[in-house]
């Protein structure tokens, strides 16, 4: 079974981890997992820049490793960055001081207090430990791009379909989603353009901090 939106139940269950950012007039938050990488994250980069949109990108700190260019072309085209690990560690195969050492080795690649779980699958104990350093950043719009099972109409439709104010949306920018990726995202754009959505970036400094700074 194919779940584009979390259950509403678990979102509850889960409410120390930012779901979606409601109250956000005609904004959504695009976000890209798994980069950067060479030859998708790039022509993510340049779409989104067509488009008049900011990203906000969930790094592999093992791909910032390997693409310090890439990673720091992200951050030169006005986009946010926040830590997806360092190597894509399954937090229910992991415990606590594994895990956290993970996120800490990509911590000291990736400048940003956003962190998002690998699969979305994250442990209580983990979830406090991450919490005193990290927001936790999950979504409310699942592309699915990721499974070559899909189309790219039915990964588009996805996204569409349940998009709304304030929706985090997930795309991966990543060599296995890039057929999806390539068809939907550019259509992604269009329809929220059309729309009347703005594209926006949660800041790496995480929203508390952003929220602070504000006169």
């Amino acid at each position: 079974m194919l779940i584009v939106r979390p259950p509403s139940l678990l979102t509850r269950a889960l409410y120390r981890m930012t779901w979606d950012l409601q109250g956000d007039h005609r904004n959504v938050y695009l976000t890209f997992d798994d980069g950067p990488t060479p030859g998708v994250t790039p022509w993510v980069l340049d779409r989104l820049d067509e488009a008049g949109a900011k990203g906000t990108f969930f790094c592999l700190g093992r791909n910032v490793d390997k693409y310090p260019e890439i990673y720091n072309q992200i951050l030169a085209g006005g986009h946010s960055v926040g830590n997806h690990s360092y190597s894509h560690l399954k937090g229910f195969r992991a415990s606590v001081r594994r895990y956290m050492d993970d996120i800490q080795l990509a911590g000291d690649l990736i400048d940003s207090k956003l962190f998002r779980p690998p699969y979305g699958r994250i442990f209580p104990g983990q979830v406090r430990a991450v919490l005193q350093e990290y927001e936790i950043i999950m979504w409310d719009v699942l592309s699915i791009d990721y499974n070559n099972g899909l189309t790219g109409d039915r990964v588009l439709q996805n996204v569409v379909k349940n998009v709304k104010p304030g929706s985090i949306i997930v795309f991966h920018d990543s060599d296995k989603a890039s057929e999806n990726l390539f068809y939907a995202l550019p259509r992604t754009l269009d329809h929220l353009r059309e729309h009347g959505y703005s594209m926006k970036s949660i800041p790496s400094q995480g929203l508390t901090r952003a929220a602070s700074t504000v006169n």
